[in-house]
Order: structure tokens, then sequence, then C-alpha cells
């Protein structure tokens, strides 16, 4: 369950008219915002008068908002454009009978799987708010990339990078493989076969 000290708890429900009126949205994604939430709460704010760390040179201020779906998908396009037009640092606990994911938009959209609202976590990790802030990135979008977690040397930004290459790799791996399972010519197949084994070996120092 996601919870935070009490000083952190806010519980407020945020009028959806109210709140989508001051976002610039295009007809479908406004079409989206009516038709997939339910309801909008400002769960918690993290702060230095809320939770015992200090304010960051870039994070002041982070706020966890809880969108409670009307269906079990939803337009993602909506967190995009919540978070692009908000100055807070933000993270969405998307709900849906007893189910639920966390997302954040970090350059793009980075969200965990589905999972029960009784294990979802995230962990106030550092001293200040901008560590925090970090941690909660590495916690959403690296869920389940160990490998990737490893490499404490690299920035954040040098991580999703790596891990932007090694889900391309891996796609056009993918895509190869079931070229390769329909080609009849030899020549082809060959050619797939080799192109194969150097994107796997490129997957592998990746991966290393």
């Amino acid at each position: 369950m996601l919870t935070f000290t009490g000083q952190a708890a806010v519980g407020r429900i945020m009028p959806k008219e109210a709140f989508y009126k001051n976002l610039t949205l295009s007809n479908q994604i406004r079409a989206s915002f009516v038709t997939d939430i339910k309801r909008i709460v400002m769960e918690y704010k993290l702060s230095p008068d809320t939770i015992n760390v200090a304010q960051g040179t870039a994070v002041s201020e982070i706020l966890i908002l809880a969108l409670e779906l009307k269906k079990a998908a939803m337009d993602y396009r909506i967190i995009e454009n919540i978070a692009r037009q908000n100055a807070h640092k933000l993270i969405f606990l998307i709900k849906y009978e007893g189910q639920g994911q966390l997302a954040l938009y970090y350059s793009k959209l980075y969200k965990t799987d589905w999972m029960p609202l009784d294990d979802i976590n995230l962990e106030v990790k550092g001293f200040d708010l901008d560590r925090v802030w970090d941690g909660f990135v590495e916690q959403i979008a690296f869920q389940n990339t160990e490998p990737i977690m490893q490499h404490a040397e690299l920035s954040i930004d040098e991580r999703l990078n790596k891990q932007d290459r090694i889900n391309r790799l891996q796609k056009e791996i993918e895509k190869l493989e079931r070229l390769s399972r329909s080609e009849i010519q030899p020549k082809k197949k060959f050619e797939l076969y080799t192109r194969l084994q150097g994107l796997k070996k490129h997957l592998d120092e990746e991966n290393s």
C-alpha cells in the first residue's frame, strides 16, 4: 500500500472540470479525460515540512495524484499532458477495481505493471527532494530491470538511455527472429541469421 507520513497526507478531491480547464488539451484528449477518469485525488504532498528531508536544488515539492478510472484502460496522453503543464513533480497512482500502477513523466512516460493496490509501494530514498525524486524515477522507470539498476556509476539519464537502447534491440531481435522463421530462401535466411547474431552480441554488451 502506498503510504507516507501523516503530515504528507492530503486526500483532497480535485474537481475534474476545474482541473482540466487549466490545461491546454486537444479535443480528443479532453474527451478521454471525461470518459476515462472517474475522480482525481491529491493523496500526498511531499515537501520539507511534511517529510523529514531537505529541499532540493531542482525539486521543492512532489505531489502524488490518484486517478480513479471508469474502465480498465486509459489514454496515457492524459498523464503526459498533466505532467508537462504542471510546475510540480508529479507521481500518478492509477486505480481501477483494487488494482493499480504508478506512473511519472520524465522526458517520456514511465509506468509500472498493474498490481494489487496493497502491493504498491514507493520508498523515500535520500536526504533531499532531488534525491527522493531520483529514487522515485528509479523505482518506477527501472521496474524489472535489475541489470540496469546495477550500473550505479551511471546517472539516471544515462541509465534511461541505456534501457531505451536495450528495449529497441530486443524489439528488433524479436522482429528478425519472426522473419527468419518464415524465410525459406537460404541466402536471405543466412543474412537474417548474421544480423541477429550481431544484434544479440550488442544486446549482451548493453546488459553487461
